[in-house]
């Protein structure tokens, strides 16, 4: 047999891992003994390599071997075929088996096999759903140096049935130090954590954060035998981030096994070290910041009651500088403009974090990862988002605070031109203003610009290396001037200061920033979904009335154009494509016959609860109840998906009838 040139270290590799794993010394040597046993003596004929190899034979080794081998091959060359067709992160069953194609010999993993949950004590009551039945679900999101992974849904319960095996890559690059096979010695100082994300779904598609957890998975390079099992606590978030949400119970192994282990002295000297380099770092930060807002107050006394945010609080009660929840995001081909990316931003709910009670609002800054799987925020977590996807775009962008009408504390994003203009972008509705500061020393006389934005003060601007305080004279947005480079305007840190405790990798409590997933949806067949299923609610709410239901499909294919404007006029600020729309419902509606319609935007694809946001306007509730001569309705339904699966959902009802005088 021929082997492949390059190959044949492969093959070597894998070879080798198979007698490992089979402890083919550890069976020699039963054999050897055995034979020397049952051998008469050193008087007789010394044992040959033929009589061992017989014994082997006899004790059928040889055979498990090549049989072993030959399920090997056949898996390495499936492999190959089909390696085009698998991505880089991937789910895997429950145990990792050699035979399987989809692992690499080559390049170090870490298969992470989640067995099980328990202790969620909210759901301690929860009844188990009858099969087919709705009802409220867990689903775990994984993040680890680049890699993204998703469980499977499973009913919320006291022990809830998580059960999954991820194998997450050591190496992510293809190339350079991607292709080496990391020991134990070259993986101690990787401290990327594999953060945890729980979610609970309920039966009306609103999602919530049970948990956000941060695990450090070293603890396996000192395990004996390469494979350690651990309970995980989950804590929850928020206000109720000192309470225990619950317990996983997770397993870890190294794949291929490691050949020499760390002794655990020297794992926990290391998680030592860096926790103590995390936290001087942390100290020299916190006394540079107190003498800079000490340096900042004695400017102007007013100052202490400006929105100057330093430190802000994230899902777990970690305090952070703000200037770490922003990085240079990149969207791959995911997003292709700075509008389209506002647009995506725009998509995620927006909702203030849940706090028991009345009184101030709680803060909670989300960590990116706990953002984008929950699908909704605050107007702080759209804000650094859209900022650090504008600077992936190549803009200068930062993150505004301050307030808005009636003084409620806001977020937003600026932006500088090269020749100096200002750009204000509204994260929560993609809304663009362009910036122009009145002059408070003009004449009286002299025409002065209308205020075009709907923010009031602007206390602090920051980006992933800067901060700036404003100094001005007034804090109000109309009379900022955002020259950054004036000292007399803005008062900036220090960007080394910054740096030490806010760069990627200079700390271990910063959380790993994760990349954006490619939507999974189809939008065709959500939208064909959604529109089959407001049809039968229409139908079955006509019934009700005793009312008839005649849908006329080729009016709803002529809302299309009219669906497909709006979205593009929320994308880009652009709108056309009207005149063509009023034209064909022209041709379509005959004399003597009335259209009317009704648009409606949603950032969810649950029928129901859009059916009865519907019926709560009473122009779209006329259509659908509309009574007369020839009544004929039409919907149509389009659903635009983003990355992370986030919908702009457009629908439109209409009707047409005879008009009777």
């Amino acid at each position: 047999m021929s082997v492949l040139p390059g190959k044949a270290p492969e093959l070597k590799q894998i070879i080798h891992n198979h007698l490992l794993q089979m402890d083919i010394q550890g069976k020699i040597r039963e054999v050897l003994a055995e034979t020397v046993r049952n051998d008469p003596g050193p008087s007789h004929r010394s044992l040959s390599e033929t009589d061992f190899l017989h014994a082997l034979q006899r004790r059928g080794i040889i055979d498990d071997i090549m049989k072993d081998l030959h399920s090997t091959q056949e898996a390495a060359t499936h492999s190959e075929k089909t390696s085009h067709l698998k991505p880089a992160a991937h789910f895997v069953d429950d145990v990792i088996h050699l035979k399987k194609p989809s692992i690499d010999p080559s390049r170090r993993c870490l298969y992470l096999h989640v067995l099980g949950g328990k202790a969620f004590l909210e759901h301690l009551q929860e009844p188990e759903p009858l099969p087919g039945q709705a009802c409220s679900t867990f689903t775990l999101y994984l993040h680890f140096r680049n890699q993204r992974f998703r469980s499977k849904p499973v009913p919320c319960a006291c022990e809830p049935d998580l059960k999954e095996g991820f194998l997450l890559e050591i190496h992510r690059d293809g190339t350079g130090e991607g292709n080496k096979m990391v020991d134990a010695t070259s993986m101690l100082p990787m401290c990327d954590p594999v953060h945890f994300v729980l979610i609970k779904t309920d039966t009306s598609s609103e999602t919530t954060l049970v948990s956000s957890y941060f695990l450090d998975w070293r603890s396996v390079l000192s395990s004996p035998s390469g494979k350690t099992c651990i309970a995980v606590e989950l804590m929850g978030v928020g206000s109720e981030c000192k309470l225990p949400a619950g317990v996983l119970t997770v397993s870890l192994e190294l794949y291929p096994p490691l050949s020499e282990t760390l002794s655990s002295d020297v794992l926990r000297t290391q998680q030592s070290l860096e926790r103590q380099r995390t936290a001087e770092k942390e100290r020299l930060f916190l006394v540079y910041a107190k003498q800079w807002w000490r340096e900042f107050l004695e400017i102007r006394p007013s100052h202490q009651s400006k929105l100057v945010k330093i430190f802000a609080q994230d899902e777990n009660g970690v305090n952070r500088p703000v200037c770490s929840y922003v990085r240079v995001l990149r969207a791959g081909r995911l997003l292709e403009s700075p509008r389209q990316a506002a647009r995506f931003v725009s998509l995620l709910v927006h909702q203030k974090a849940p706090v028991v009670g009345g009184g101030a609002k709680q803060e909670q800054w989300c960590t990116l990862l706990a953002f984008l799987c929950r699908g909704k925020g605050d107007c702080e977590d759209h804000a650094t988002l859209l900022c650090s996807l504008l600077l992936g775009f190549g803009l200068d962008a930062y993150v505004c605070v301050g307030t808005k009408a009636k003084g409620a504390p806001h977020a937003w994003v600026l932006t500088r031109g090269t020749d100096g203009s200002i750009t204000f972008w509204e994260s929560l509705t993609a809304h663009r203003y362009l910036h122009r500061a009145i002059d408070p020393d003009a004449p009286p006389l002299a025409p002065q610009p209308r205020p075009s934005s709907p923010y009031r003060t602007v206390g602090c601007v920051f980006n992933h290396r800067s901060f700036l305080a404003n100094c001005q004279p007034s804090d109000a947005v109309e009379l900022s001037v955002f020259d950054f480079q004036n000292p007399s305007r803005w008062k900036a840190m220090s960007e080394e200061a910054l740096k030490s405790v806010c760069a990627p990798g200079s700390t271990t409590s910063l959380p790993p920033v994760p990349p954006l997933c490619a939507p999974s949806l189809d939008a065709a067949a959500a939208s064909n979904q959604l529109e089959l299923e407001l049809r039968y609610l229409v139908s079955e709410h006509r019934k009700d009335l005793d009312l008839f239901t005649m849908w006329d499909d080729h009016l709803s294919y002529l809302l299309s154009s009219a669906l497909s404007s709006y979205e593009l006029e929320r994308s880009t600020g652009v709108s056309c494509g009207n005149e063509e729309f009023q034209d064909a419902v022209r041709r379509a509606v005959p004399d003597g016959h009335t259209f009317k319609g009704f648009p409606i935007h949603f950032l969810h694809r649950h029928a129901r609860r859009a059916f009865s946001a519907c019926l709560r306007s009473p122009f779209c509730e006329e259509i659908i109840c509309c009574r007369g001569d020839h009544v004929r309705l039409a919907v149509r339904v389009r659903v635009c998906v983003c990355p992370e699966d986030v919908c702009a959902v457009w629908l439109m009802f209409a009707c047409k009838y005879r008009s009777v005088l």
